[in-house]
């Protein structure tokens, strides 16, 4: 009863009760509820201890929030509410409930599962504490529609989620109506001033494409904020690989330009997002002391790959095949014989491309490396953090993906790790982010990405 009454004294309106998901999405959730109360029921801290072990991010999560919990708890008990930080925050405690609530979702749901348990928590701080609002806060999509099915409120967590989707940065802009004479002005002098244009407010490393009038006429260019004006994007090539659309133009663009060191490109499958991130790597290859190609390890049926036989390589191999394909794909432009041919095959023997497990990237300097990661969509906010933050001089990391094929419990579109990426970092003088739309894989691949 004094527990209650302290609660009852706060300002606090609402008790947010957090399940695993949330946790292991983000050691530092129950900080981010401002001032209302965070209640952790005691089965999610069991399920937290089973996943401390380990060199997943998930892994570093649990192991994060132990130590945070272990230290908030010196010298009080936290199954008493306590304050988070300051008298003016909000509280935490962590509930058992021993008493069944009045529905009992093991009752009606089944017996034997912590999800059932949690809920039943939340019910039971409903009955506790009938003037406050008790919301039930999961990444876990069924467990919400359970909790709502039970009348308990239930959201997902949003710190760090993308409100529209929609309106996220595509990297590039269309203008239209350019007169003849400030094009031929842009492809004379290389450069003009984006007030010329009507341009308003240009981000960093933003691309636009210019055509005239009647449509007839266009430019390519980009705005560099160093010099405060519209450049024009030149015609790359990269090992062999050109651009077959003004998108790819000026993903290759961003990818070979020495003044951006973080770049994101997000697309559909077969738009040719590794295709162009690995021949920009192998045609800047001596700028770069190693390329490390890498991708989110998904595994099916929930094995780890420590199921799979042999060493880390071996075990790492079969996910990246895409890589190699891509890889394949540029080697195969050329003939046997020739000087292009025997470097990319001599390049994979000497590991000067080299496969980098996202899972041991954690305390490594990566200095001087083109670092290639696919599928990135896959990850979370924290682990593209992670990754960046081990990005040591002249390092360049290039994450890619598609924001809409997502094989990770928890992670949607607007919570991904490549979306919020792309949302937080935009207009940094060292980033730059490209939307590829048009397919260029084949006309099959087109359909399927179109009408299926």
């Amino acid at each position: 009863m004094v527990a209650k009454k302290k609660l009852e004294t706060q300002d606090a309106k609402k008790i947010f009760v957090l399940d695993t998901s949330v946790l292991l999405y983000d050691s530092n959730a129950i900080k981010n509820f401002k001032e209302h109360n965070v209640a952790i029921p005691i089965q999610v801290l069991e399920e937290i201890d089973n996943f401390k072990k380990g060199n997943d991010t998930k892994n570093f999560e649990a192991r994060e929030f132990i130590r945070f919990t272990d230290e908030i708890a010196k010298g009080q008990l936290i199954n008493d509410w306590i304050p988070l930080n300051g008298s003016k925050t909000g509280r935490f405690k962590v509930v058992i409930h021993n008493e069944t609530p009045r529905v009992d979702a093991e009752k009606v749901i089944g017996h034997g599962k912590y999800d059932h348990k949690i809920l039943n928590c939340a019910i039971s701080l409903q009955e506790e504490y009938p003037n406050k609002k008790v919301i039930l806060v999961s990444k876990d999509i069924c467990l919400r529609l359970k909790a709502k099915a039970l009348n308990i409120l239930a959201e997902d967590y949003e710190t760090g989620k993308i409100k529209n989707i929609s309106d996220l940065y595509t990297g590039y802009k269309t203008v239209k109506d350019v007169s003849s004479n400030k094009l031929n002005t842009l492809r004379t002098k290389g450069f003009i001033k984006p007030e010329a244009l009507t341009i308003t407010n240009p981000l960093c490393n933003e691309y636009f494409i210019l055509t005239s009038k009647d449509d007839k006429d266009s430019v390519l260019a980009y705005y560099e904020d160093e010099v405060k004006a519209l450049r024009t994007v030149d015609d790359y090539e990269a090992f062999g690989v050109r651009a077959l659309n003004p998108e790819q133009q000026f993903a290759l663009h961003a990818l070979m330009n020495p003044r951006v060191r973080l770049v994101t490109i997000q697309g559909v499958a077969g738009t040719g997002k590794t295709l162009l991130a690995l021949a920009s790597a192998l045609e800047q290859r001596r700028d770069f002391r190693q390329i490390f190609v890498s991708r989110p390890i998904i595994p099916l049926a929930n094995n780890d790959i420590g199921f799979l036989p042999g060493d880390i390589k071996d075990k790492v191999d079969p996910y990246m095949q895409s890589l190699w394909d891509n890889l394949n794909y540029i080697k195969d432009q050329f003939r046997k014989t020739d000087k292009k041919y025997r470097l990319i095959e001599d390049m994979q023997k000497s590991e000067k491309i080299a496969i980098a497990p996202l899972a041991y990237i954690r305390g490594r300097s990566l200095v001087k490396i083109f670092f290639v990661v696919d599928e990135a969509q896959n990850l979370t906010p924290h682990e593209v953090k992670t990754i960046i933050s081990r990005a040591g001089d002249d390092t360049k990391i290039v994450f890619m993906g598609d924001i809409h094929q997502i094989d990770t419990p928890y992670l949607d579109s607007q919570s991904n790790g490549l979306s919020y990426l792309i949302d937080r970092i935009k207009d940094n003088p060292l980033f730059a982010h490209i939307t590829l739309q048009k397919g260029e894989r084949s006309e099959l691949a087109n359909i399927a990405n179109n009408f299926l």
